[in-house]
């Protein structure tokens, strides 16, 4: 048994999933124990996070994040972009479109990018940013976080500086620091450090561009946007308020909700599955699905695709953020996958978020 824990490091998730799914109840509870004392005594004591480096088929470099339960996260370097969330059933809980490009310099439609210094199309720089299309680097020695609890989590800390591209079509100097963590209970975190090194301020939108699987979107219901007003993409982002009790979908939907409380929720009645997603520095939500027509206009995105999932993105779109020199902001969303088909009012006090 205490060899479980460090052949993972070897041997890569593949190995530890087989071993994961073959344990007794007995084993598993021993192995939790393990993990609560020694190994989470020799990470925080280490100081690095727990993950295994890999490399795809197409030879890019990977991270692949694990817990004791058989739960998985994998990170691309390139783009610094979660492509996969597994429960510990092996259920995958983002989604990646049937014709997602895995091939360098694209960005994976799917998965989680975060979208930095701006989100949509405007002037000249690529739409939803250049973060998620540049090689990241893995920080080797990254400051302290605040309040951050380690304790089980296995993490990734990651770090970006722009490239003389990027100062081309946006001058400013930063350091943009991403933290990828999966906890011991198979909740997704990512928390963002963007410093402004540069001689003078500036201003940038953000959003976690999240796609989730969902059975059916057609049977999927939203809470906790309900009476906020709205930016309508489809209607010239006109301004509107949300008038049901829940949102469901019949039709394209590209929204921005402005202003949303830390705790949204996506209630999956066919799967009965909840994503309860938790957000911080993050005034905003997106909600995106392209419905039919516009799935077929889309290269990288398969005709039917759009039955199957969901974007909802923690952002700062609105006002945006503006950061001084020298200042830091901080932006984090936490998912948790419940299984559950019902409404949220019973959700909140389950989760220990952030």
């Amino acid at each position: 048994m205490f060899l479980i824990p460090f052949c993972c490091h070897a041997g890569g998730t593949d190995s530890m999933e087989q071993i994961c799914k073959s344990l007794t109840l007995n084993q598993w509870a021993f192995l939790e124990h393990f993990y609560s004392t020694v190994c989470t005594t020799t990470w925080l004591c280490d100081n690095r996070a727990p993950f295994h480096l890999t490399k795809d088929v197409n030879g890019f470099e990977q991270v692949v994040l694990w817990n004791p339960r058989g739960a998985s996260a994998r990170v691309n370097l390139n783009g610094g972009q979660v492509i996969s969330w597994r429960n510990h059933r092996g259920e995958e809980l983002l989604f990646n479109s049937s014709k997602a490009n895995f091939k360098v310099p694209k960005t994976v439609r799917g998965g989680i990018s975060a979208c930095f210094p701006q989100f949509g199309k405007c002037d000249a720089l690529d739409q939803h940013g250049f973060a998620r299309k540049r090689m990241w680097k893995i920080d080797e020695n990254p400051p302290p976080m605040r309040l951050n609890d380690s304790r089980g989590k296995s993490y990734v800390d990651l770090m970006l500086k722009p490239a003389e591209e990027d100062l081309k079509y946006w001058p400013h100097s930063f350091e943009f620091r991403l933290q990828v963590s999966l906890a011991l209970d198979g909740n997704l975190s990512l928390v963002s450090r963007i410093r402004n090194i540069n001689g003078k301020p500036f201003n940038f939108s953000f959003a976690y561009h999240t796609y989730l699987s969902v059975s059916d979107i057609s049977e999927v219901r939203i809470e906790g946007l309900e009476t906020l007003d709205y930016l309508d993409n489809l209607c010239k982002r006109e301004r509107f308020t949300e008038q049901g009790d829940a949102i469901t979908f019949e039709s394209e939907v590209d929204r921005v909700y402005l202003s949303s409380a830390p705790c949204v929720a996506v209630l999956d009645h066919e799967k009965k599955r909840t994503y309860v997603v938790r957000k911080e520095g993050l005034p905003d939500v997106v909600l995106w699905n392209p419905w039919d027509k516009k799935s077929k206009a889309m290269a990288d995105f398969g005709d039917s695709d759009y039955k199957q999932m969901l974007c909802l993105d923690g952002a700062a779109i609105e006002t945006g953020v503006t950061l001084k020199p020298g200042e830091e902001w901080t932006g984090q969303v936490e998912l948790a996958a419940i299984p559950s088909s019902f409404c949220t009012d019973n959700i909140h006090p389950r989760l220990k978020l952030f």
